[in-house]
C-alpha cells in the first residue's frame, strides 16, 4: 500500500454486534489508525441537543456537523472525547444520545457533512473503520470488508452488561427496545442503509468470543497480503 493508498479494514453491523471492541483491537494489534464513525454521529447529536436545535430539522443539524469542534485526546485511561472543550467520552455512550444519534445519521447532508472528515483518517500505517456504512459509502474500495452481526437478544444483553459496568441504569426490555427501532431506522432510511457491502464477509458473533472473532480478522487480512 502507498501513502496515498493505506489499507482499509473496514467494520459495519448493528449497535451490539461488537464492531467498537473488536475494532479497537484489531488498530491496537496492528498499531494502524482507528475510526469511530459512530462517535461522530453521537457528537453531531449531542452538539445539537446542547444548542437547543431540533433533531429533525435537517439543514440545522447539518450546520452543527459541518462546524463540529471535537479533539480525540489520547490519555493513560484510553481516548478522550473533547467537544466545544468539554470532556464528553462518557456522554456520548448514553443511550438517549446513541437513538438521537440514529435520528441524525438519517440526514443525507448531516452524511455528505461528516464524509471527508472520516475519509481523512485513512492514513499510513493502515485503518480500521467501523461504523454501519464504512464498507458501502466511505470507504467502498477497501480491500477488507467484516460485516458483523449478532441476534438483537445478546445484543441487548451485552449492552445492558455495558451500561451497568459503566454506572449507567439499563433496563434490558427498554434496551431491547431501542435496538430494535434503531435497527429498523437504519436498515430502511433512504440514505446509506444499513447492509452488507457486495463483497464484505458476513460473521455472525452471538456465540462467538472476541479474541476469536480478532484472529479471523486478522488472518483474513493476512490472507490478502494487508499485513506481514
Amino acid at each position: 500500500m502507498t501513502e496515498t493508498n493505506p489499507p482499509v479494514i473496514t467494520l459495519d453491523g448493528p449497535g451490539g454486534a461488537g464492531k467498537g471492541t473488536i475494532s479497537t483491537l484489531l488498530a491496537e494489534e496492528l498499531g494502524w489508525q482507528f475510526l469511530d464513525s459512530g462517535a461522530l454521529y453521537r457528537l453531531t447529536a449531542l452538539a445539537a441537543m446542547n444548542h437547543g436545535v431540533e433533531l429533525s430539522q435537517e439543514s440545522a443539524v447539518a450546520v452543527i456537523a459541518e462546524h463540529l469542534d471535537v479533539r480525540f485526546e489520547k490519555s493513560e485511561q484510553g481516548t478522550r472525547v473533547i467537544l466545544e472543550n468539554d470532556n464528553v467520552t462518557e456522554a456520548i455512550r448514553e443511550e438517549r444520545v446513541g437513538r438521537n444519534a440514529s435520528v441524525v445519521a438519517a440526514h443525507n447532508r448531516v452524511r455528505d457533512a461528516l464524509l471527508k472528515r472520516q475519509r481523512a483518517f485513512a492514513t499510513l500505517p493502515g485503518l480500521i473503520a467501523d461504523g454501519r456504512d464504512m464498507g458501502t459509502v466511505v470507504f467502498p474500495e477497501a480491500p477488507l470488508k467484516i460485516f458483523l452481526t449478532a441476534s438483537a437478544e445478546e445484543r441487548a444483553r451485552r449492552r445492558v452488561s455495558q451500561l451497568s459496568e459503566g454506572g449507567f441504569d439499563a433496563d434490558y426490555d427498554q434496551v431491547f427496545a431501542d435496538i430494535v427501532e434503531r435497527d429498523e431506522r437504519d436498515r430502511n432510511r433512504a440514505t446509506a442503509p444499513l447492509k452488507p457491502a457486495d463483497d464484505a464477509i458476513e460473521l455472525d458473533t452471538t456465540e462467538l468470543s472476541i479474541p476469536a472473532v480478532v484472529e479471523y480478522i486478522l488472518a483474513l487480512a493476512s490472507e490478502r497480503g494487508l499485513i506481514g
